[in-house]
Formats: structure tokens, sequence, C-alpha cells
């Protein structure tokens, strides 16, 4: 009872959505202990859902019926942010109606019924109007109206190839502020869950375009859902005498894999199997798709990493044992981190109490990042230079100085990570 889920924006939603799915709070399997993380007192959802237009929110109105939501926790505005960041991090500003005000009088209320409020972890998207310019704003709020509690924010990349014209100032703008207002930052590739969900699916041949486009956007997000629900599900380590886990899973990842707090950016992966299980195999089955080196020929490295097994096999897998190893090598962990490895347990994973089912869920502070904050750098400053679209913001009240100040953000970020594995 110690954090407020806040989803911002269509991806946000349905991500959000999807884990509670996935974690058997909207069919009510989820035991009434394993639901005190995420729920106040009253067995309603700690969640905030918030959304410039009503398709996706609608469909929570069910929910709402059936008593997993406030119905007063469903904010939805007037129209969309035409997929302009300016225009959902400034529209309508210092307004009663506008949904940034709506939104945080929702946290703040959601807040005092903490019994501790540890901090916020918020779902969104870095390309779209609502989830990168609002939640940019959100961030900043909550920073200032709640300097103690930490932030950590559930972000997803669009497609290299590009969704739409204004994705890289979407992500330029985004980013920069999640690095200055955030405590950690889970970072979703589109590209990346594209693969690896398909994979999950059994699938071989997963680079081919004919695979790819068999996978259905309802796939990426339930990928995506599973993840964050093996990484925030409760687990053995955090779990009291009493049995009544309080949900410090969020934070305490953060104290084990952001020791630096200006490299916060972690890259997470899962991979699962039923019956026998073999931790070697689903370490092998996990990196598989980990790009041993960048775009321009140097190694990846990780300056941290955090494993979570949920099977009831647990008692063979120790941070010392080979498969755990295996993991940190694939890893490339950097030699000036003494103790680079976490391991979590729980005895049986969360989709599956019978303990047929065994997950192993890795997240990493890793230098992958650097690629994207390239790539994101490249084309914006080539954007920028030539002046393009950038009338589109300025009419929303982002000037010069917000790009500027978001280059040398970002790219302070590439040469802190860069200079870290040296």
């Amino acid at each position: 009872m110690s954090t407020v889920w806040l989803q911002v924006g269509q991806c946000g939603n349905q991500i959000a959505q999807e884990l509670w799915h996935i974690l058997g709070l909207v069919d009510g399997s989820c035991g009434k202990i394993d639901r005190n993380p995420f729920c106040s007192r009253d067995g309603k959802l700690s969640a905030v859902c918030v959304d410039s237009e009503s398709k996706v929110i609608k469909k929570m109105q069910k929910q709402v019926n059936k008593g997993l939501f406030r119905e007063s926790n469903l904010i939805v505005g007037k129209q969309g942010r035409g997929k302009n960041w300016a225009c959902g991090y400034n529209k309508p500003l210092n307004s009663e109606e506008s949904l940034l005000y709506k939104t945080m009088e929702r946290l703040r209320k959601e807040v005092e019924l903490r019994d501790c409020y540890s901090g916020t972890v918020l779902f969104h998207s870095l390309s779209g109007g609502t989830g990168a310019g609002l939640g940019s704003h959100l961030c900043e709020e909550i920073r200032d109206e709640y300097p103690l509690g930490q932030i950590l924010s559930v972000a997803v990349s669009p497609y290299q190839t590009g969704e739409c014209p204004l994705q890289h100032y979407n992500i330029l703008l985004c980013l920069s502020w999640l690095q200055r207002y955030t405590d950690g930052i889970f970072l979703f590739h589109n590209d990346d869950v594209l693969r690896r969900a398909l994979a999950s699916m059994g699938k071989k041949n997963v680079r081919e375009s004919r695979a790819l486009s068999q996978v259905s956007l309802s796939s990426m997000n339930t990928y995506i859902a599973d993840c964050m629900a093996g990484l925030l599900f409760p687990v053995s380590n955090f779990k009291p005498t009493s049995g009544l886990n309080m949900g410090v899973e969020p934070w305490e990842l953060v104290r084990s894999v952001c020791p630096v707090p200006t490299m916060k950016f972690l890259h997470v992966a899962q991979t699962s199997t039923r019956g026998q299980v073999f931790w070697d195999s689903m370490v092998s089955s996990v990196t598989h798709f980990l790009d041993p080196k960048s775009s321009m020929g140097s190694p990846h490295y990780s300056i941290s990493l955090l494993s979570v097994a949920r099977s009831n096999h647990c008692s063979l897998i120790q941070p010392q044992s080979s498969s755990m190893k295996k993991l940190q090598r694939a890893y490339g962990c950097v030699s000036w981190n003494p103790f680079p490895l976490s391991l979590w347990t729980a005895s049986c994973d969360m989709r599956d109490p019978t303990g047929q089912r065994h997950s192993l869920t890795v997240c990493a502070n890793h230098s992958s990042i650097v690629d994207l904050l390239k790539h994101t750098l490249e084309k914006a400053q080539k954007m920028y230079s030539a002046k393009a679209y950038i009338h589109w913001y300025r009419k929303y009240g982002c000037g010069e100085g917000d790009f500027e100040q978001a280059f040398d953000t970002l790219s302070s970020v590439e040469a802190e990570y860069c200079s870290a594995g040296e």
C-alpha cells in the first residue's frame, strides 16, 4: 500500500490494464494478501487513469461497476493532443478543467489513502502527445509536490522506422524530462518487444518480416505487462513474518539497479517455460536477442543487474550458480561494481500458482540506451537545424530553450554511459 499507479495515454492505459489482468486483479483470482501492494484498504486499485480521448478509458467502465476502479479516477479529455509533446505538456495550462489539474487532484487523494507513500509508477509512451507530453508534465509536478517520493517510468519507444513525423522531437523532450525528474526508467523498444513477443509465442525465424507481421499489438502489450509483473509482483525476499507484503519491490529495485543517479535507463527481458525447468537454458533464452555490441562496434555492458526467478524450483538457482555467472557474462557487468547482481525469488509464478510455469525476468542498467540516444539526437538535430515542424511546438509554448536543454541533457547521459564502461 505504498505505491500509486498512474496510467497516461492510450499506450499507458493498455499496458497497465494488461498488467492488472495478469496479476489476477480483474477476475478476482489474486489472493487478498497479494492484492495489498496494488490496492487500498477498500479493495480498489490505487490507480489513476488519464487520457485525452475516451476510447480506451470507456472500456474500463465495466471494471468500475465491478469495484476495481474508483470512477473518479478515470479522467478523460475532450480532444487528442495530435502526437505533439508541447500540446500534451501545455494545453490547457493552469485551468481546473485541465487534465494535469484533475490528475494531480486524484493523485493527491490516492497518496492520502496510503499507509506510507513511497512513490508513483507511471505507464506511458514516448511518442504520443498525451503519453509523452502530459506524462512529462506529471513527472515534473509529482517531483515538486512529493519530493521525498520516488518516480518510476514504464516508457515505450516507437519503431525506429517511424510512426509519426514528430516522434524524434517527442522522444528527445520526453526522455530529457524523465532524466531530470524520475528515479528509474523502464525503457521498452517496440522493435525489441516485437521480436521477443514473437519468440514467446514459440515462433521461429523471428527476424523475417512475414513472421513479425503476425504479432498483434495486444501480444506486445502482454509481453511488456508480463515483464513488469515479473519484476513488481511480491517476492520472497521482502515477505515479512506476518505474510502481508507492503509492496516495496519497485523501490528496492531502484536501489539495486540504479546505483548512479545520472544513469537510470533500464533494459527488461523475460522468458518462461512449463514443466521441467533448466535455468541455464532459460538464461540462454532471455539473452538471445541481447546485442553484444553497439551500432558503433563497442561492446555493451551493464552497471548493475537484477534477476527475478519465479518457480517452485528456485532452490536450484543461487547468486553464485553457473546460470547466474552466465547471465553476468552475457550482460557484461562492469568490473568496478563489486556486487553487480541481485537475485530475487518467489515460490511460484503469478500466472500459475500451481507451479507448472517458471519465469525468469531480468532488469539491467544497460548501455544499449546509447544506441537510442544517438539515433534520437541525430534525427532530432537534423530536423531542428532545418527548423522542421518547430512552429507546431512554438504554438504551445515550447521554445528554443526547451530544445537546447533537451539536447544537452541527453548528450550528457550518452557521455555518462560511454565513460562508465571504460
